[in-house]
């Protein structure tokens, strides 16, 4: 055959160039691209070390690890970023876009860090990290009734400035206060407000974004497909959100909040467990009320015995003169009384779903939050028919097997604004048929995971309450939620592209039928894939090209040069090079 003789050259030159030292090719990826930034970012008022931080730096650990908030991907082997940008304007944004590209580094994009698998701020080939967090201001408009909110803000801080504009607008957002709104807006964003006005990303009315080429774009400039993928399909596949424009909704002076524990070693407390899937969904829009699951230990029984514990927690937009008799009409199960109830503000009750039982509403401004931070692993389901008691029976003694308090179960309900709004109005599809939504979690003593594979054995526990569950939970596909990240799902591949039928498996599981759509639109407006992790939307294959090799052996060759050298593949890679270049001779 007459490329015999070339090949064994070729892959004896491969693995001669696969053995070249890591740090000399980082030092080559590193010095060139400071040199991009620091050409294009010459003329900003800021200095160049506040806006770049290399691993040099003494800064870098501290940056990188404050906006860490899973432990998981803070360990000494999870890889690092070549550099981290802090960017203070659009254009630092726009450079560090186009020096990435230029010198094929991949972006991660992190607002609040609180990525469940870590995406972003973890690569497996050489990336940045563009860290929002200079990006915070928030202007709001009381007689517009709209906010412009910058991607590194935090909700908190969203909350607060609201509220110190006004007594009579909130949004509908999320309950921990430290959450980015980058990344929570843009793949949905729920909370205690969801039932009665939807999601933040149903509420977006404008959007500042810079693309894979670069350029910065609004809604009129980006085009109403870009705009309807961003609210809820996760914009760090298609760009980087600078800001966004939302809609500020009225919430009325007094609103009421209750929490109530049933140990479920009382026989009626299952009865009340099971009640609350048939009446949570149907109850007034204007009150949402969490389940939540967890071991303690008890002190009804000898001995502090451990048993389960449901509770409660609503938020009621009203007042308990109105709570009351609405209870008494739908849930009498509950026996809720007044004096469980407490009446306050609407910002007081986000205060207070934050974790704050005292203080100052000034908290909500802290961007590190206030427990600490322990590793967790975290998978979701969603229930269009209520399970049969036994198997939720079943599912709650599950918690039995994880140490006290270190398992949770929780059911958070849907219903209300959540059924008007039609599936496809934005990615999110999980609207009417959908009666609540599970969330199974566990946390961990941070350092056991590594030592003793205490880690994998309590994810392992997540995971075998979620293979349980599977015949009670939708299915075809089984629904799952972007912003609770679930690699389990599956993944896009680390080298070259991913099919559009590989990406289905995980991308219908979040979007339903509206994943389709969304390849098409990044398709459209990021071909080559630039803007890429393990779970981003894939673009189609280009035309012209074999179907399976999206960007063509040019493509592949410089993807694979870029990236061996942080992996411990080298061989792996050779060979595919090596059966590139025979189908081509």
């Amino acid at each position: 055959m007459k490329y015999s003789a070339f090949i064994p050259s070729s892959l004896f030159l491969c693995i001669i160039i696969s053995l070249l030292s890591f740090s000399f090719q980082a030092a080559l990826a590193h010095e060139d691209l400071l040199q991009c930034l620091s050409h294009h970012i010459s003329n900003s008022t800021i200095p160049f070390a506040k806006l770049i931080y290399t691993q040099n730096d003494p800064s870098y650990s501290s940056i990188l690890n404050c906006s860490t908030q899973n432990p998981r991907f803070s360990t000494p082997s999870t890889p690092k970023p070549l550099i981290i940008v802090t960017p203070s304007s659009a254009s630092h944004v726009q450079a560090a876009v186009y020096c990435c590209r230029k010198h094929s580094l991949r972006i991660r994009t992190r607002s609040g860090g609180h990525d469940f698998e870590g995406l972003s701020y973890v690569s497996q080939v050489p990336f940045v990290v563009i860290d929002l967090r200079n990006l915070s201001s928030i202007t709001v408009d009381v007689n517009g009734k709209t906010s412009w909110v910058e991607a590194g803000a935090n909700i908190g801080e969203l909350y607060y400035r609201i509220a110190e504009n006004s007594k009579d607008l909130g949004f509908p957002a999320g309950v921990c206060h430290t959450v980015g709104v980058g990344g929570h807006f843009s793949g949905g964003g729920y909370g205690d407000l969801m039932r009665k006005y939807g999601l933040a990303a149903d509420n977006i009315i404008d959007a500042r974004l810079v693309n894979a080429d670069g350029k910065l774009l609004d809604r009129e400039s980006m085009g109403e497909d870009l705009f309807w993928a961003i609210r809820g399909g996760g914009a760090a596949s298609f760009g980087v959100v600078l800001a966004w424009k939302i809609r500020l909704l009225p919430v009325p002076s007094t609103v009421t909040i209750f929490i109530v524990d049933r140990n479920l070693e009382r026989n009626e407390t299952m009865k009340l467990v099971n009640r609350w899937q048939y009446v949570a969904d149907k109850l007034d829009e204007n009150l949402f009320m969490l389940l939540r699951f967890t071991t303690v230990n008890s002190r009804e029984v000898e001995h502090n015995k451990i048993t389960i514990q449901a509770t409660f927690n609503s938020v009621f937009l009203g007042g308990v003169d109105s709570l009351l008799p609405l209870i008494e009409m739908n849930f009498p199960e509950l026996g809720l009384k007044r004096e469980d109830c407490t009446e306050m503000s609407w910002i007081e009750s986000v205060h207070y779903s934050a974790g704050f039982s005292g203080g100052n509403l000034e908290d909500l401004l802290n961007r590190t939050p206030q427990q600490r931070i322990w590793p967790f692993k975290a998978k979701v389901d969603y229930v269009k028919k209520p399970i049969p008691k036994k198997v939720l029976e079943t599912m709650l003694e599950r918690l039995y097997e994880e140490e006290v308090g270190m398992g949770l179960i929780q059911f958070f309900p849907y219903g209300g604004k959540m059924s008007k709004i039609p599936a496809s109005e934005i990615p999110f599809p999980h609207r009417a048929g959908y009666l609540f939504k599970i969330q199974y979690y566990v946390l961990w003593e941070e350092g056991e995971g590594e030592a003793t594979g205490a880690g994998e054995r309590h994810m392992n526990w997540v995971r075998s309450v979620y293979n349980y569950m599977t015949p009670y939970v939708s299915t075809n596909p089984r629904g799952a939620y972007l912003n609770y990240r679930d690699l389990d799902l599956g993944k896009n591949n680390e080298e070259g592209p991913t099919s559009y039928e590989q990406a289905r498996i995980w991308g219908e599981k979040y979007f339903g039928n509206n994943f389709k759509r969304l390849v098409h639109v990044k398709t459209k407006v990021d071909p080559m894939n630039f803007f890429r992790d393990e779970q981003s939307i894939p673009p189609l294959p280009l035309p012209g090209v074999n179907k399976n090799h999206n960007y063509g052996l040019g493509y592949e060759l410089s993807y694979y040069y870029t990236s061996f050298w942080t992996r411990n593949s080298h061989l792996a890679i050779c060979r595919a090079i090596y059966n590139k270049l025979k189908c081509l001779m």
